[in-house]
Protein backbone atom coordinates (compact mmCIF):
# COMPACT_ATOMS: atom_id res chain seq x y z
CA UNK A 1 0.00 0.00 0.00
CA UNK A 2 1.13 3.38 -0.85
CA UNK A 3 0.57 5.01 2.12
CA UNK A 4 2.43 2.47 4.01
CA UNK A 5 5.67 3.25 1.79
CA UNK A 6 5.35 6.82 2.55
CA UNK A 7 4.68 6.23 6.32
CA UNK A 8 8.40 6.16 7.22
CA UNK A 9 9.19 9.82 5.41
CA UNK A 10 6.01 11.27 7.74
CA UNK A 11 8.39 9.98 10.45
CA UNK A 12 11.31 12.10 9.51
CA UNK A 13 10.37 15.72 10.32
CA UNK A 14 9.65 14.22 13.97
CA UNK A 15 13.79 13.41 14.16
CA UNK A 16 14.67 16.80 12.82
CA UNK A 17 12.26 18.80 14.83
CA UNK A 18 13.68 16.60 18.44
CA UNK A 19 17.18 17.20 17.52
CA UNK A 20 17.84 20.27 20.16
CA UNK A 21 21.28 21.92 20.14
CA UNK A 22 23.42 21.17 23.18
CA UNK A 23 24.15 24.51 25.28
CA UNK A 24 26.85 24.95 28.15
CA UNK A 25 25.04 25.58 31.11
CA UNK A 26 27.11 28.32 33.48
CA UNK A 27 27.80 27.47 37.03
CA UNK A 28 27.26 29.30 40.34
CA UNK A 29 30.57 32.14 40.95
CA UNK A 30 31.71 31.21 37.53
CA UNK A 31 34.09 33.99 37.10
CA UNK A 32 35.20 34.30 40.34
CA UNK A 33 38.49 33.09 41.35
CA UNK A 34 40.25 32.84 44.89
CA UNK A 35 38.91 35.75 47.08
CA UNK A 36 40.46 35.21 50.47
CA UNK A 37 40.46 38.04 52.62
CA UNK A 38 37.59 39.60 50.81
CA UNK A 39 35.35 41.94 53.13
CA UNK A 40 32.27 43.12 52.36
CA UNK A 41 29.19 44.87 54.87
CA UNK A 42 26.18 43.38 55.65
CA UNK A 43 23.42 46.81 54.97
CA UNK A 44 20.83 46.87 57.97
CA UNK A 45 17.42 45.79 57.63
CA UNK A 46 14.86 48.61 57.16
CA UNK A 47 11.50 48.71 58.65
CA UNK A 48 8.71 47.97 55.92
CA UNK A 49 5.22 48.62 55.72
CA UNK A 50 3.06 45.80 57.15
CA UNK A 51 6.56 44.10 58.75
CA UNK A 52 5.54 42.63 62.35
CA UNK A 53 8.03 43.85 65.02
CA UNK A 54 8.51 41.62 68.41
CA UNK A 55 9.87 44.62 70.78
CA UNK A 56 10.56 43.98 74.39
CA UNK A 57 12.04 46.03 77.21
CA UNK A 58 13.73 45.45 80.16
CA UNK A 59 15.43 46.58 82.58
CA UNK A 60 17.75 46.52 85.85
CA UNK A 61 14.86 45.63 88.06
CA UNK A 62 14.80 43.18 90.83
CA UNK A 63 10.72 42.79 89.86
CA UNK A 64 10.89 42.72 86.05
CA UNK A 65 7.61 40.98 86.03
CA UNK A 66 6.43 43.99 87.32
CA UNK A 67 8.56 47.13 86.82
CA UNK A 68 8.70 46.03 83.06
CA UNK A 69 5.51 44.55 82.63
CA UNK A 70 3.74 48.01 81.36
CA UNK A 71 5.96 48.12 78.71
CA UNK A 72 5.51 45.12 76.95
CA UNK A 73 2.93 43.20 75.07
CA UNK A 74 2.00 39.68 76.81
CA UNK A 75 4.10 36.77 75.61
CA UNK A 76 2.46 34.26 73.41
CA UNK A 77 2.57 31.06 75.41
CA UNK A 78 3.19 27.31 74.18
CA UNK A 79 -0.74 26.73 74.24
CA UNK A 80 -1.21 29.95 72.19
CA UNK A 81 1.36 28.96 69.66
CA UNK A 82 -1.03 29.16 66.54
CA UNK A 83 -1.79 32.52 67.55
CA UNK A 84 1.58 33.56 67.46
CA UNK A 85 1.48 35.37 64.27
CA UNK A 86 -1.31 37.56 65.65
CA UNK A 87 1.14 38.74 68.39
CA UNK A 88 3.69 41.40 68.03
CA UNK A 89 3.01 45.24 66.58
CA UNK A 90 2.08 45.66 63.05
CA UNK A 91 3.35 48.37 60.90
CA UNK A 92 0.57 49.80 59.61
CA UNK A 93 -0.14 51.27 55.77
CA UNK A 94 0.74 54.61 57.14
CA UNK A 95 4.21 52.79 58.66
CA UNK A 96 3.49 53.21 62.08
CA UNK A 97 3.34 51.12 65.49
CA UNK A 98 1.56 52.79 68.38
CA UNK A 99 3.53 51.47 71.45
CA UNK A 100 2.54 51.32 75.68
CA UNK A 101 2.93 54.68 77.02
CA UNK A 102 4.20 56.48 74.25
CA UNK A 103 1.73 56.45 71.24
CA UNK A 104 2.03 56.40 67.49
CA UNK A 105 5.64 56.21 66.23
CA UNK A 106 6.76 56.28 63.03
CA UNK A 107 8.89 53.58 61.84
CA UNK A 108 9.23 52.80 58.56
CA UNK A 109 12.92 53.34 56.96
CA UNK A 110 14.23 52.61 60.54
CA UNK A 111 16.61 50.08 61.29
CA UNK A 112 15.64 47.87 64.29
CA UNK A 113 18.92 49.75 66.23
CA UNK A 114 17.39 52.71 65.65
CA UNK A 115 13.82 51.90 66.62
CA UNK A 116 15.41 50.53 70.26
CA UNK A 117 17.33 53.21 71.10
CA UNK A 118 14.07 55.49 70.34
CA UNK A 119 12.30 53.74 72.41
CA UNK A 120 15.12 53.24 75.00
CA UNK A 121 15.10 57.10 75.23
CA UNK A 122 11.21 57.72 76.08
CA UNK A 123 11.69 55.36 79.11
CA UNK A 124 15.13 56.48 80.19
CA UNK A 125 13.84 58.40 82.79
CA UNK A 126 11.20 55.63 84.11
CA UNK A 127 13.39 52.43 84.10
CA UNK A 128 16.62 51.69 84.95
CA UNK A 129 18.88 51.12 82.01
CA UNK A 130 16.56 50.15 79.66
CA UNK A 131 17.21 47.38 77.05
CA UNK A 132 14.97 47.07 74.34
CA UNK A 133 15.09 43.40 72.08
CA UNK A 134 13.50 43.83 68.59
CA UNK A 135 12.75 40.78 66.40
CA UNK A 136 11.36 40.90 62.82
CA UNK A 137 8.86 38.02 63.40
CA UNK A 138 7.59 37.16 59.46
CA UNK A 139 10.37 37.67 57.50
CA UNK A 140 9.88 36.04 54.73
CA UNK A 141 11.49 35.50 50.67
CA UNK A 142 9.59 34.48 47.94
CA UNK A 143 11.54 32.79 45.06
CA UNK A 144 9.57 31.84 41.57
CA UNK A 145 10.55 31.08 38.19
CA UNK A 146 12.78 28.48 37.13
CA UNK A 147 13.80 26.66 40.26
CA UNK A 148 13.57 23.16 41.75
CA UNK A 149 10.88 23.84 44.11
CA UNK A 150 9.12 27.15 43.66
CA UNK A 151 8.87 28.70 47.97
CA UNK A 152 8.18 31.07 50.24
CA UNK A 153 10.81 30.77 53.04
CA UNK A 154 10.50 31.99 55.98
CA UNK A 155 13.77 33.44 58.21
CA UNK A 156 14.10 33.53 61.46
CA UNK A 157 17.52 34.09 61.89
CA UNK A 158 17.05 37.93 59.96
CA UNK A 159 19.91 37.07 57.59
CA UNK A 160 20.28 35.20 53.97
CA UNK A 161 21.56 35.74 50.84
CA UNK A 162 20.14 35.24 47.45
CA UNK A 163 22.38 32.13 46.68
CA UNK A 164 20.92 30.24 50.19
CA UNK A 165 17.31 31.26 48.95
CA UNK A 166 18.13 29.83 45.36
CA UNK A 167 19.65 26.77 47.20
CA UNK A 168 16.39 26.33 49.47
CA UNK A 169 14.15 26.64 46.41
CA UNK A 170 16.18 23.71 44.91
CA UNK A 171 18.53 25.50 42.57
CA UNK A 172 18.32 27.15 39.49
CA UNK A 173 17.25 24.68 37.08
CA UNK A 174 19.19 24.27 33.54
CA UNK A 175 16.84 26.18 31.53
CA UNK A 176 17.01 28.87 34.37
CA UNK A 177 19.04 32.26 33.80
CA UNK A 178 21.65 32.70 36.34
CA UNK A 179 23.72 35.94 34.52
CA UNK A 180 20.22 37.89 34.97
CA UNK A 181 17.94 36.64 38.26
CA UNK A 182 15.77 39.32 39.25
CA UNK A 183 14.68 41.36 42.92
CA UNK A 184 11.60 42.95 43.71
CA UNK A 185 12.43 44.83 46.78
CA UNK A 186 10.05 47.53 48.49
CA UNK A 187 11.74 50.44 49.41
CA UNK A 188 10.81 53.87 51.01
CA UNK A 189 6.95 52.56 49.99
CA UNK A 190 8.24 52.07 46.22
CA UNK A 191 8.61 48.53 44.06
CA UNK A 192 11.75 48.52 42.29
CA UNK A 193 13.24 45.65 40.44
CA UNK A 194 16.76 45.00 40.24
CA UNK A 195 19.05 42.19 38.46
CA UNK A 196 21.54 40.04 39.95
CA UNK A 197 24.26 37.86 38.04
CA UNK A 198 24.93 34.43 40.10
CA UNK A 199 28.06 33.47 38.22
CA UNK A 200 30.10 36.64 38.62
CA UNK A 201 31.94 38.07 41.19
CA UNK A 202 30.39 41.40 41.41
CA UNK A 203 27.30 39.54 42.82
CA UNK A 204 28.86 40.45 46.17
CA UNK A 205 28.54 43.78 46.06
CA UNK A 206 25.10 43.71 44.30
CA UNK A 207 22.69 45.24 46.58
CA UNK A 208 20.68 42.17 45.86
CA UNK A 209 22.56 39.98 47.32
CA UNK A 210 22.01 39.81 50.79
CA UNK A 211 18.29 39.33 50.97
CA UNK A 212 15.39 41.95 52.61
CA UNK A 213 12.34 40.95 54.39
CA UNK A 214 9.47 40.27 51.51
CA UNK A 215 12.30 39.75 48.66
CA UNK A 216 10.91 38.13 45.63
CA UNK A 217 13.61 36.80 43.31
CA UNK A 218 12.08 36.08 40.17
CA UNK A 219 14.45 33.12 37.58
CA UNK A 220 13.39 33.56 33.69
CA UNK A 221 13.85 30.74 31.56
CA UNK A 222 16.29 30.54 28.87
CA UNK A 223 15.05 30.72 25.39
CA UNK A 224 15.93 27.28 25.21
CA UNK A 225 13.16 26.05 27.49
CA UNK A 226 11.20 28.18 25.43
CA UNK A 227 12.32 26.98 22.14
CA UNK A 228 12.24 23.36 23.37
CA UNK A 229 8.20 24.01 25.07
CA UNK A 230 7.56 25.16 20.89
CA UNK A 231 9.25 22.12 20.16
CA UNK A 232 7.36 19.50 21.98
CA UNK A 233 4.07 21.23 21.22
CA UNK A 234 4.84 20.83 17.24
CA UNK A 235 6.02 16.96 18.26
CA UNK A 236 2.74 16.15 20.14
CA UNK A 237 0.74 18.06 17.31
CA UNK A 238 2.55 15.54 14.42
CA UNK A 239 2.26 13.00 16.68
CA UNK A 240 -1.13 12.88 16.78
CA UNK A 241 -1.50 13.77 13.04
CA UNK A 242 0.49 10.59 12.21
CA UNK A 243 -1.87 8.03 14.94
CA UNK A 244 -4.62 9.77 12.77
CA UNK A 245 -3.11 8.65 9.42
CA UNK A 246 -2.03 5.36 10.88
CA UNK A 247 -5.61 4.13 12.28
CA UNK A 248 -6.94 5.45 9.13
CA UNK A 249 -4.54 3.53 7.24
CA UNK A 250 -5.26 0.07 9.04
CA UNK A 251 -9.14 0.62 9.06
CA UNK A 252 -8.91 1.29 5.32
CA UNK A 253 -6.74 -1.74 4.80
CA UNK A 254 -9.52 -4.01 6.84
CA UNK A 255 -12.74 -2.93 4.95
CA UNK A 256 -10.44 -2.51 1.79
Amino acid sequence: MKLFRVFPFLIIPVFFVSCVTQHRVPHYIEKVKDTTGWEYKIPPLRIQKYDQLSIRVYSASTQPGVSDAPYNQPEATNAGAQNASTTGFLVDVNGNIEYPRIGFIHVEGMTKEELANFIKDKFSKELADPIVVIRFINYKITVLGEVGSPTVISVPGEKITILEAVGMAGGITDYGIKEKVRVLRETDGKRELGEIDLTSKTMFDSPYYNLAQNDIILVDPTKRKESLADQTLVIQRISFALSLITAAAFIYNIFR
